[in-house]
């Protein structure tokens, strides 16, 4: 499905993003285009229409001039005392009204003179396809040669006083008639003069500017879809690469790794961790082969004594004496067999707790000193030396598993010391942590072997089996147990020298 693919639902978001943002640009852009057309059309308007009312200085009239004044109008030289004729052009809040805000109906007579004259004498050729009318107070509407003939007054009605009008300021409006803009201007005498233009040309011009603004929005659409469609495919890349390398590996080939050579970006750190985990994978798969190998192998020998030793003594009747050495023969295989098995258990059982069953408060040195006591006669035997030094450290935990630990220990570094050396063993309380140390003068281990000591089975010397009563898994066991009270068993060595082996544990 396409909605489930991540791909497809960044590009989709991608897409939506883009199309927004170029639909809210576009339209923005038209319609600023479009307030700036109309405003300067209005302007245009309102130019011309100022043109009909603006009063030409004496002498500059002549036949043909917009807004010359009719034959009859006064003479240039002898203008009408207070007439509009000598006044300047309105402008802003000047206007030619008496004290009391009243328009003199003379100054009306002559504004209707010289607009009739204009209007009369218009040139269409030179107006950009402008036209005016003209409503006088009174009689039939003036048209322009060009002007539409359907054109309404826009006039309110108004009253009218005998003499004299109303006198507020002028008010100019404008409208759209179908494709037409209108700038119409009502006078305090009555009049009305109209400017309008057929906006069909701007009109084309704003669809050709819709035109290209929607080809420029498509075309960057296209660029940023398929640029992000590349981008899409960059990022999941790598996960296409883990899915393909996870298919890959199986139980019988946990060597695939996922390439992330060249990329430093959120996915290659997974793929790192993934690759990581692939390791481990590996490692105890080759683990679990190698303890099942072992295993094997450590049971398959008192397996072969009893198999051995009760073929023998039920081949032929024999004595009595004969049948208790066999059968003393299968008890100490049986016994091996049994302490192997236990210690497997022991093993699983600590590897599959997360902590440790049992938690009270004791002194790591007490249950030290305890273990070296108990090994006492052992370390005789041998001709060893025990020294312990062993400062107060209190802590949380298992007290019969860290004797385990212990005793495990202790008794590894006799066994594979020498007659006449010593065996120390330490602990110390440092900051917030509990340090148990177990150090011997013996053979020591070889640095290729040293990574491996706690590994269940593992043997420096291949070719030979393990000594006589040990399972080898005692390391492994000391480890899990350090594990699960959430410390750190390490070892050091050094061959012909001898061995160290330090646990350290939190008190708390």
């Amino acid at each position: 499905m396409i909605f489930h693919s991540i791909r497809w639902r960044l590009q989709l978001w991608h897409g939506l993003i883009l199309v927004t943002v170029l639909a809210g640009f576009g339209f923005t852009a038209y319609q600023v285009a479009r307030e700036n057309q109309l405003r300067r059309i209005d302007q245009e308007l309102d130019q011309r229409l100022n043109s009909l009312f603006r009063p030409e200085p004496r002498g500059a009239r002549g036949p043909g001039k917009a807004g010359a004044p009719p034959d009859d109008a006064p003479p240039a030289g002898h203008p009408e005392p207070g007439g509009f004729q000598n006044r300047e052009p309105w402008a802003g809040n000047e206007r030619p009204f008496d004290r009391n805000g009243r328009f003199p109906r003379r100054f009306a007579a002559e504004m209707h003179a010289r607009v009739v004259a204009a209007i009369q004498q218009f040139d269409r050729s030179e107006t950009n396809g402008l036209y005016f009318i003209y409503w006088p107070e009174t009689g039939d509407a003036i048209h322009s040669p060009n002007a539409p003939v359907d054109v309404a007054d826009p006039r309110p009605p108004r009253p009218v006083e005998a003499g004299m009008e109303p006198g507020p300021p002028l008010r100019t409006e404008v409208r759209f008639r179908g494709e037409f803009r209108e700038l119409y201007r009502s006078m305090p005498g009555g009049d009305c003069a109209l400017v309008g233009r057929s906006l069909a040309p701007d009109f084309a011009a704003m669809r050709r500017l819709a035109f290209w603004l929607a080809m420029a929005g498509a075309g960057v659409l296209l660029i940023g879809l398929t640029g992000g469609w590349w981008v899409a495919a960059r990022a999941m890349r790598p996960i296409e690469d883990i899915s393909a390398t996870a298919q890959k590996i199986s139980a019988v080939d946990l060597s695939q790794r996922i390439n992330v050579a060249g990329t430093d970006d959120e996915l290659s750190r997974l793929a790192e961790v993934l690759n990581s985990t692939f390791a481990r994978l590996e490692s105890a798969f080759a683990q679990q082969a190698r303890f099942t190998a072992d295993a094997s192998h450590e049971l398959r020998t008192p397996l072969a004594v009893i198999l051995t030793q009760t073929q023998s003594a039920l081949s032929r009747p024999r004595s009595s004496a004969e049948y208790t050495v066999a059968l003393e023969a299968c008890q100490r295989a049986a016994q091996r067999m049994r302490k192997l098995t236990e210690a497997l258990l022991t093993l699983a059982r600590l590897e599959g707790a997360r902590e440790t069953g049992r938690r009270e408060e004791f002194d790591l040195a007490r249950v030290a000193h305890d273990c070296v006591e108990l090994l006492r006669p052992l370390a005789d035997e041998r001709s060893v030396t025990l020294h312990a030094e062993l400062a107060a450290a209190r802590l949380h935990g298992d007290p019969e598993q860290l004797a385990q630990v212990i005793t495990n220990l202790l008794t590894n570094a006799i066994q594979y010391s020498p007659a006449g050396s010593a065996v120390r063993v330490a602990t110390a309380l440092e900051g917030g942590s509990v340090t148990l140390t177990v150090a011997d003068n013996g053979q020591g281990i070889a640095p290729e072997d040293l990574p491996h000591v706690f590994e269940r089975f593992y043997r420096a010397d291949k070719s030979r089996s393990q000594p006589a009563g040990r399972t080898g898994l005692g390391l492994a066991i000391c480890q899990a147990i350090v594990e699960a009270h959430q410390g750190k068993i390490t070892a050091a060595s050094e061959l012909s020298k001898g061995s160290v082996f330090t646990v350290q544990l939190p008190t708390a």
